[in-house]
């Protein structure tokens, strides 16, 4: 058959070189309308209790991650200078249309009893234009606002002289490619107020986070396609030493990439930090199939003098062989689209379709450019006879020959020490961890967290099960307040806001700003604060107190919401926070009469991280499990399988060990490692195993002789594609993103670890089940 079909494509090959050419052009123009995505809670499916929780919050009370802060840290900023220096950066910001609110210092407001209206007055503290030419001046405004206990550890930590901005930004513009544009005017005034002052100020907030992070994929994928090419280009060229095929080679990976970016958009996807890497996974892969076509084709055409008999035995051999090794590489990636993340579903889909077309434009467009190039000469051919190689493989004869034991000894050994290092794994995430720890968004998020303990929303609901049940008693209130003290303690998170801070304000304004009124108000205090609180029609109220009121309580004044903003602590450390935090509130609140939510980014992402994970262990299995029974499709041996399998197990338990040893991580960018490695190791075992079958009627059904000349027939194409996919994977150990640079030298540690066991621990096990099979044959002769 496919003898039949090396025919048919070189007889066509005018017609399919057109066909293919017409389907890249089409693909290639729908590259063109590629997007990249702003979306960061597509890990969680939909049905999930945390989604539907952050959901229901964002329905009620809005988005809870459109907050960018600015801090700076600076003993004077109670001088003329400096203060006015914030206050113009405020209002600089102010003038860029995304930029719904910005609060400071300088914008901090006070509340003023007006007993003619009965209403409570909000007033500027630092007054307009901030232009104190004076420090008597503005000391009698700071004294003032330091008489306000609301917006001690909120805006100011006087422990520490350091001063916080927080910057609103419009949703829209958060979420869409604008705000590329947006966070990069932000950066110029932040950048004209260093320069006015020589002040260093520190950004943060999951808006410019996600910016700047999502920026650095964009980047990192073109110079990672373009690194890849290279690599692969000069790796080609030392091997083939011809520009034609190394070229040829670079045109089927294009191909590939093309044929990636388009289907993103014909299947209706974006660009995310995961499917960022399948470009050049797919050059990568498809590499291994450009060189083991070549390597068929010179070893045919140094045999046969002829080049089309050459190629049509190219076909012939190595169609089902590179056929059965995308398929499983495909397999290993498409099985992510088992899962119930969106995210994992979109990688597996693209990865595991393109991986599969790049095996038929290998197909097509090798031989048929093949058939149009010159003969081989004699330096193309050249690296089959490296001596080098030679001595390596005749030495894994020995091994695999006279020293069983030994490979078996040194193999149970690691696996063992590997195993003990499985037991240190921990699977943990943090949301900037792949950050490195001297970039200046973790310095940044760290000086957040020294001076204000963090700025990662957590969002608390608490809920009263009835219309108006905050406000039918203060009971509810004092239960908030002294939930909220309680979470103030913990040192991983910050003051919490709520309503009850903001009754605490009214009170102190009530009482003519004594600061000794920042209390939660009893009943009694309620009958004369009622009248101030609600919202007159003719007073600017809606725009002061009442519009902060309503953020922290819903329209029925059934839920409240208590904001709290944390450190960075992992997802191992936020569920024991949690936990904490819930056993405390269902001491304060009785679990008849209340529900506590907690949600928020934070929490969203933190479990959308560890349901990646869960989703990638089970497509491990499923791969796994899939790749078998293909396998045993191929060889219809069940002992052959068994073989073939655990060459590919044993590089995966090293590498598991291995990170458990040097204290790596189980998170989404460090558990695709298995699936990625395990996708492309198998393709030595089918080539190597395929060959193997195909020589052995050859050699009189003689195990030893055909793995022989199974080691030195593939051994070289073998040796070569791993040194390709290692220089290939090498070049994610160059990203800014600690977790891509994990990748790229864990995948190169494994696929160093599965060539090395299919060459030595592959033919030793098939020498081995050879010498039952033949002793149970001489039982029963006997």
């Amino acid at each position: 058959m496919w003898y039949s079909l090396g025919k048919f494509i070189i007889k066509n090959r005018v017609v399919l070189l057109i066909v293919l050419l017409l389907f890249m052009s089409f693909m290639g123009w729908q590259a063109l309308k590629v997007q990249l995505s702003y979306d960061f809670t597509k890990a969680i499916p939909t049905n999930n209790q945390k989604y539907k929780d952050y959901e229901a919050f964002l329905k009620t009370f809005g988005s809870d991650a459109g907050v960018m802060v600015i801090g700076i840290q600076d003993s004077a900023f109670y001088t003329p200078k400096l203060f006015n220096a914030v206050a113009h950066l405020g209002k600089a910001l102010k003038t860029i249309p995304a930029v719904q609110n910005v609060l400071s210092v300088p914008d901090a407001f006070n509340l003023v009893k007006d007993s003619a209206t009965e209403a409570l007055v909000p007033q500027k503290i630092f007054h307009y234009p901030f232009n104190f030419n004076n420090q008597d001046s503005l000391n009698n405004d700071v004294a003032q606002f330091n008489n306000l206990p609301f917006y001690r550890n909120l805006l100011y930590n006087p422990e520490t002289h350091a001063y916080l901005m927080a910057v609103t930004l419009n949703n829209d513009s958060v979420n869409s490619k604008a705000r590329t544009f947006l966070m990069q005017r932000i950066q110029d005034k932040i950048n004209a107020f260093q320069q006015e002052t020589g002040i260093t100020a520190h950004v943060s907030g999951l808006p410019y986070i996600r910016a700047i992070i999502s920026n650095r994929i964009k980047q990192e994928m073109n110079w990672f396609i373009f690194g890849s090419l290279l690599l692969s280009a000069i790796t080609l060229f030392l091997f083939f030493r011809s520009w034609s095929t190394t070229i040829m080679s670079l045109l089927v990976v294009g191909f590939g990439v093309i044929s990636t970016l388009g289907t993103m958009v014909l299947v209706g996807y974006k660009i995310t930090l995961l499917t960022a890497l399948i470009p050049s996974l797919i050059v990568v892969i498809g590499i291994p199939n450009c060189i083991y076509f070549l390597n068929k084709y010179h070893l045919a055409f140094k045999d046969t003098g002829d080049k089309e008999k050459a190629l049509i035995q190219m076909v012939g051999r190595m169609g089902i062989v590179t056929l059965f090794c995308n398929l499983a590489a495909a397999i290993g990636f498409a099985v992510f689209a088992l899962t119930k993340s969106q995210l994992l579903k979109e990688f597996g889909v693209v990865s595991g379709i393109n991986i599969m077309l790049l095996f038929f434009i290998s197909l097509i467009f090798i031989p048929t450019i093949l058939s149009y190039l010159p003969a081989p000469k004699a330096k193309h051919v050249r690296y089959l006879d490296n001596k080098l190689l030679e001595r390596i493989l005749v030495s894994i004869e020995r091994w695999a020959l006279f020293h069983a034991r030994w490979i078996y000894a040194v193999t149970i050994v690691v696996c063992i020490v590997a195993i003990a290092g499985i037991f240190r794994l921990k699977s943990e995430s943090y949301i900037v961890d792949d950050l490195p720890k001297n970039d200046k968004i973790y310095t940044d998020l760290k000086w957040f967290e020294n001076n204000f303990k963090g700025i990662m929303p957590l969002e608390i609901i608490v809920d009263t099960k009835k219309k108006m049940g905050l406000v039918r008693s203060i009971r509810p209130l004092q239960k908030i307040d002294e939930f909220s003290q309680y979470i103030a303690q913990n040192p991983a998170t910050a003051k919490p806001l709520s309503i009850v801070q903001g009754l605490k304000f009214a009170k102190q304004a009530y009482f003519d700003g004594d600061s000794a009124s920042y209390t939660v108000p009893y009943e009694s205090d309620m009958v004369f604060l009622a009248p101030y609180l609600r919202a007159k029609a003719y007073t600017n109220n809606k725009t002061g107190f009442s519009k902060l009121m309503n953020r922290f309580m819903d329209a029925e004044k059934e839920k409240a919401r208590i904001s709290v903003n944390m450190k960075d602590v992992g997802s191992i450390d936020l569920q024991k926070l949690i936990h904490q935090f819930q056993q405390k509130a269902n001491q304060i609140f009785d679990t008849a009469d209340y529900t506590i939510t907690f949600t928020g980014s934070s929490v969203t992402f933190l479990e959308g991280s560890g349901f990646i994970i869960h989703g990638l262990k089970d497509s491990i299995f499923w791969a796994f499990l899939l790749i078998a029974l293909a396998m045993l499709f191929l060889f219809k041996s069940l002992r052959i399988l068994i073989c073939s399998l655990i060459p590919n197990l044993i590089p995966l338990v090293i590498t598991a060990g291995l990170m458990g040893w040097m204290n790596i991580p189980i998170k989404p960018s460090t558990v695709l490692v298995f699936s990625v490695a395990l996708g492309i190791v198998i393709d030595v075992t089918i080539r190597f195993l395929v060959n193997y079958k195909q020589e052995l009627s050859h050699y009189n059904n003689q195990v030893k002789q055909t793995i022989v000349q199974t080691i030195r027939y593939t051994g070289v194409s073998i040796i070569y594609t791993s040194l390709v996919l290692i220089a290939g994977f090498v070049i994610f150990c160059f990203s800014n993103f600690g977790g891509t640079q994990v990748l790229g030298w864990l995948t190169s540690f494994t696929l160093v670890m599965g060539t090395l066991t299919n060459l030595i621990l592959l033919p030793v096990l098939l020498i081995s089940i050879s010498k039952k099979d033949q002793k149970k044959q001489e039982v029963k002769q006997f």
